[in-house]
């Protein structure tokens, strides 16, 4: 099994390594594909656009996106994949050749475990749920052949957008092909079941509590339970460490609690958010169906939301990071789906009355 599981990843090392050394001049590309992939712009771009035009797209958006980043966390805990740039320097399969030379970029030194990609993962199931957004909202899933065309320029961008985040995350070192594959298919699978899931539309806020705290509460557990075993679920921040190029390319924000407080955050956020007086006061409002209303939800939220990300939170201390990560999430769907709804529906009332 372990000779198998060599074989696969110097394979992978190969193609890495082809990646780099043929297409060399789209470096720049590749390394912002890799930003661009990264689950947070989902928080903070795709949900507040896509909350002010279809509510519950959304919705499943964010119940996506959390569950799906959870599902992966607990998929890596389990499978202890490796990272091509830490294996490389530390596999005995190269023990009667020098073992390849392969580079490393500002966004290659992840500090999680490999398999599945949470890139790729993340990226597939978040731009599946706008593809089948858009052919049953606009395409309405008509028969006729400008809609069938239209279909098949919809998933062609889909698979592009896909091949392009595994190439990227492969050519940056961050992953083995069959890592990304593996992610791929994962989120499409989250996404299709979450299909079939009506009852997140209508959520109480106690549902959001109760799931938050399931999710929390099942991955410090499963970390502690196999703590105990003296198994331990952090053995790649050591080869993160040890094996980066740059200490600088490490950040606390590409660790799994960092990631897991940071989506339980937004989740529980649009769940207290949709809770609120705000939100049933501009949303659900008659002007929260004006095209004028939505779209200036959206243009408002957007720079909000920017300037959310620019603050940088201290990582000094490991625990205050996640504590305010957690509270800085929690803000951002209050923020999109309650606060600026609100301040909008009021300043479009007083311009209606100033003009009466």
């Amino acid at each position: 099994m372990e000779l198998d599981m060599d074989t696969l990843h110097s394979t992978g090392v190969y193609i890495i390594k082809y990646l780099q050394e043929n297409f060399i001049n789209s470096q720049d590309w590749f390394v912002f594909v890799s930003i661009a992939a990264d689950l947070k712009n989902t928080f903070l771009i795709f949900f507040p656009i896509w909350f002010h035009l279809c509510e519950s797209v959304g919705i499943k958006l964010i119940w996506v996106a959390v569950i799906g980043d959870w599902l992966n966390l607990i998929f890596k805990w389990i499978l202890f994949g490796q990272r091509p740039y830490w294996w490389v320097h530390e596999t005995l399969f190269y023990v009667n050749s020098s073992p390849p030379t392969i580079h490393q970029f500002p966004v290659t030194c992840e500090t999680g475990p490999g398999s599945p990609s949470g890139h790729a993962m993340g990226c597939s199931a978040v731009y599946y749920v706008m593809a089948s957004a858009v052919i049953s909202l606009v395409l309405q899933n008509q028969a006729t052949f400008k809609s069938r065309f239209q279909r098949w320029i919809l998933w062609t961008f889909f698979w592009v957008v896909q091949i392009n985040v595994c190439l990227s995350r492969v050519f940056v070192a961050a992953h083995f092909p069959h890592q990304v594959i593996a992610g791929v298919f994962s989120g499409m699978l989250v996404s299709e079941i979450f299909n079939h899931i009506q009852c997140i539309y209508n959520a109480s806020v106690k549902r959001y509590m109760y799931t938050s705290l399931f999710l929390c509460s099942f991955a410090l557990g499963f970390f502690l339970l196999l703590r105990a075993f003296g198994v331990d679920l952090l053995w790649t921040l050591e080869k993160a460490k040890r094996w980066c190029a740059q200490p600088e390319w490490i950040h606390i924000d590409t660790t799994p609690f960092a990631g897991l407080f940071r989506n339980i955050g937004v989740f529980l956020g649009l769940g207290l958010a949709l809770d609120t007086q705000m939100y049933r006061n501009s949303c659900r409002e008659k002007k929260g169906e004006d095209i004028t209303f939505r779209l200036c939800c959206i243009l408002t939220s957007l720079p909000v939301l920017h300037m959310f990300d620019s603050f940088q939170l201290s990582d000094n201390m490991e625990m205050l990071y996640y504590f305010l990560s957690f509270c800085k999430s929690v803000a951002v769907s209050l923020t999109t789906v309650a606060i600026v709804p609100y301040c909008v529906f009021q300043l479009l009332n007083w311009k209606e009355k100033k003009v009466l």
